[in-house]
């Protein structure tokens, strides 16, 4: 593969592109040049952070974006692997075939009753401009000039071209889709276990004050603290910890009645701290 007639031809197809920018180019150069080691072999194998540092794009979302649309306009041909411990596979164009001359058989005929305008310099047009004294001859020479400067000529293979691409950039954008449909699916599902767990945190069994305090007695306990167990899960909605809905009151009250005990001389030791152990028989004339 003749690189240099490769590179002449993808210069020619960027100069005419108006919907490229440096980012493109420099990109392109980039996966030219994994082309290039991997001996214009394809396809390559490319990693996102090397082809990142060679083509000197600093942003994530601007190298997939440039990537995409040299995929979609036809300058690459871009297979995405999803796997991070797999590389993407991308597939490059020779452009050195565009630089062939056509064909005559190929050429199309010009009819006989048609003028025929061979292409002349630009010093052959100003003489016959500078030499004709008519209006008419004026007007012709002017035409003739504006269609030789003219290099946007368009052309049919392009067109057909563009259409395909159009084509892959509507892949692209189904599978996008895909990827945000099947996002949504799971915060769906997600939504709906949140549901199931509200519906059977409501659906648990919530005793009675007269409940309690009949446990309570069972287990030969205060009945003020059947009334602290009984405010004390009504406030938080009978929630263990806060967060997780009671099953069984029961065994709750039971830790309840187990850790009581606790709690009750935690209260006496911080009464007793609040008086001072005097007696009425000290002789503050003595010393300490």
């Amino acid at each position: 593969m003749n690189y240099i007639k490769h590179l002449t031809g993808f210069f020619e197809k960027v100069a005419i592109d108006k919907t490229l920018n440096p980012t493109h180019v420099s990109l392109y150069v980039a996966l030219f040049q994994f082309w290039n080691c991997n001996r214009f072999k394809n396809p390559i194998s490319i990693s996102r952070d090397e082809v990142m540092r060679i083509s000197k794009i600093s942003s994530k979302a601007t190298y997939h974006k440039c990537l995409k649309n040299l995929h979609s306009l036809g300058y690459i041909n871009y297979e995405p692997s999803y796997n991070p411990f797999k590389g993407s596979h991308v597939y490059l164009f020779n452009f050195s075939d565009d630089l062939k001359p056509i064909p005559k058989s190929e050429k199309t005929t010009i009819p006989n009753n048609e003028p025929v305008f061979e292409l002349v310099n630009e010093q052959v047009v100003n003489k016959l401009y500078t030499g004709s004294g008519t209006s008419n001859e004026t007007s012709n020479e002017q035409a003739l000039v504006s269609y030789i400067n003219n290099t946007n000529i368009p052309n049919i293979s392009n067109d057909l071209k563009i259409v395909n691409l159009d084509e892959q950039a509507k892949n692209f954008q189904i599978e996008d889709e895909f990827i945000k449909n099947e996002k949504d699916e799971k915060e769906k599902k997600l939504r709906e276990k949140k549901k199931e767990f509200l519906v059977t945190s409501s659906a648990v069994v919530k005793p009675t004050i007269e409940n309690v305090k009949a446990y309570f007695i069972e287990q030969n306990f205060p009945e003020i603290e059947a009334i602290k167990f009984f405010n004390y899960f009504s406030s938080n909605g009978w929630l263990v910890g806060g967060k997780t809905p009671m099953v069984d009151w029961q065994a709750a009250a039971q830790n309840w009645i187990l850790n009581a005990p606790k709690f009750i001389s935690n209260e006496q030791q911080s009464n007793r701290a609040k008086h001072l152990s005097t007696g009425t028989d000290k002789d503050y004339s003595e010393p300490l």
